[in-house]
Formats: structure tokens, sequence, C-alpha cells
């Protein structure tokens, strides 16, 4: 077949020709890492990450298999792919560039942790919604996926907590920035034409990834500033820095509650009033319009 650039494959079918990719990338990672498993592990242990029996031996190095090469793997090939070999466009669809004023970078790590008590908000209001009873088996998803990851973030050491920030934190901050700032949300910019779209159905969508109903208001807000950072500042960078400090200060402050470090666990989500959550949200809308300012104005800069 002759190859068509990308500005004439229509965005619908770019958007399937990407989950296309994926799941088959997805389902050749889990092969893979099942395979690892069973033969550094064995069979018992391949069956105990099915049933979620912690208490097999090599429990935590075995899903650590599954989740890097099963899961981390395939949502960071899948757009290399797509942005390399099917639109050949990597500045496009991967926006890889460091030309964006680095004061951002400050306004991205404020505007992150001003955000915690609109966050803490929306995670209370998702909590409180109850489900009917033929979707219960999302509650129990649910349970099963922070079985997973209070096991994974058990850090006894100082050189586990640097190993969970470094995966958990940045590793994973990047392969989700790529797959849905980078091919996703430029594909619907293209698609719907309108930018604010864009940022909130790859918001949607990236909460939804995660499959947690009882998160997916607060993780649909982080999905929608991390758009709104790379919309405006043309570098999926802004998009990686503000998921890292998310994810790293979730695994910085779970290290320091465990070794009792600080009392305040971070799991707690009762730490602000509701004069807390509207000034964190006026903070937060003032200092989205002067990021914004600040990317449009370096962008006429360099434009003329």
């Amino acid at each position: 077949m002759e190859y068509k650039p990308s500005n004439q494959i229509h965005p619908a079918m770019q958007f399937l020709i990407f989950i296309g990719i994926f799941i088959i990338i997805l389902i050749i990672g889990n092969l893979i890492g099942a395979g690892i498993v069973l033969a550094l592990y064995g069979l018992k242990t391949l069956m105990a990450l099915a049933s979620l029996n912690v208490s097999v031996p090599n429990f935590i190095p075995a899903i650590w298999i599954m989740q890097l090469i099963g899961t981390t793997f395939p949502i960071f090939a899948a757009p290399i792919f797509f942005a390399f070999i099917i639109v050949r466009d990597t500045d496009e669809y991967i926006k890889p560039s460091f030309n964006f004023p680095w004061v951002l970078l400050l306004m991205v790590l404020a505007i992150m942790f001003i955000s915690n008590p609109v966050i803490e908000f929306l995670s209370n209001l998702n909590q409180k919604m109850v489900l009917p009873h033929f979707l219960k088996w999302m509650r129990d998803s649910e349970d099963n996926a922070q079985k997973l990851t209070e096991a994974m973030l058990q850090m006894k050491t100082i050189w586990d907590l640097i190993i969970d920030v470094l995966l958990i934190g940045l590793l994973t901050a990047i392969v989700e920035e790529f797959m849905f700032r980078g091919c996703l949300q430029t594909i619907f910019i293209s698609w719907t034409e309108n930018t604010h779209a864009a940022v909130w159905i790859t918001a949607i969508l990236f909460s939804a990834f995660h499959m947690e109903f009882f998160g997916f208001l607060p993780r649909l807000m982080l999905g929608v500033l991390f758009g709104y950072f790379v919309a405006w500042s043309g570098s999926v960078w802004t998009g990686v820095w503000a998921h890292f400090i998310n994810n790293g200060t979730a695994v910085i402050g779970t290290y320091l509650f465990q070794h009792k470090l600080i009392k305040i666990n971070p799991d707690d989500q009762h730490l602000f009033s509701y004069a807390g959550y509207i000034i964190s949200l006026l903070i937060i809308l003032f200092l989205l319009f002067i990021y914004r300012s600040v990317a449009f104005n370096n962008q006429k800069i360099q434009e003329s």
C-alpha cells in the first residue's frame, strides 16, 4: 500500500489504528511477561498473580515483571511506533521539544501542590457515589488493584524508595504522557478542531484507562491539568513533570509514613476544609491563566 502522510489519514482512523497497535503490543507484552515469570519462578507464582496471593514467595518481583513488560512497555511502545511508523511525525505526536520557558516548570510545580485540596474534594465526592449492584465487580477490581499497589509500595530501605520513585514516579509519567498527551490528545485536537474538547476527552480516557471508578474524578482533574500544560507549552515534558510530581510525592509520602517519619497518612482524604477547596480552585485558575499567557507569548516571540 502506498504510504499516506498523517494529514491524509482521518483522525478517527488514526485513533482506531492507535488502539489496534496498543492492544496488539499489550497482548504480546503480557505473554512475554508471563513467560518470564513462569521461567524464573514457576507456575505457582504465575497463578498467585492471578489470585493476588501476595504471600507466595517471589510475588513482588513477579508483579514488577508483569507491570513493566506487560503494561509499562506497551504504553511506551505504542505511541513511539505510531509516531515513527504510522504518521511519521514525532514532533507533533510525541512533542519531545524542550523549547519552552523554563518558568513554566516552576508554575507546574506550584499548581500541582496547590491542587491537593481540589483533588481531595473530588476524591471524597467520588467515594460517596453508589454503584448499582450489577457493577459491584468494579469495587472488587479496585480493591484488588489496591492490594497490588500496597505490595509494590512496600519500601524497607532508601534504595527501595529510589527505585519506586524512578519506576512509579518517573517512568510511569513518561510512558503515560507519551501515550495520552502525546498521541491521543494530538489526534483529538485534529479530530475535534478544539483544544478544550481534546484535553477533556483525553483526560476522560486517561482516567477510565486506570479502571478505578472511585478514583475517576480526581484522576480526571489531573488529566485535564496535564493536558493544558502540554497543549499550551507545546511540549510533552511539562505534562511529564506534572505527572512525576503527583506520583513521586505519593511514593515519598508513603515511604515517610511507613517509617513513621510523618504522622499524616498520604491516603487520608480529610485534611482540608471547604474554604481550602475554594481557595485552591481560585489559585489554580489564576496560575493557569498566567501559565497560558507565558506560553503563548513565547510562541509569538518564536514566530516573529
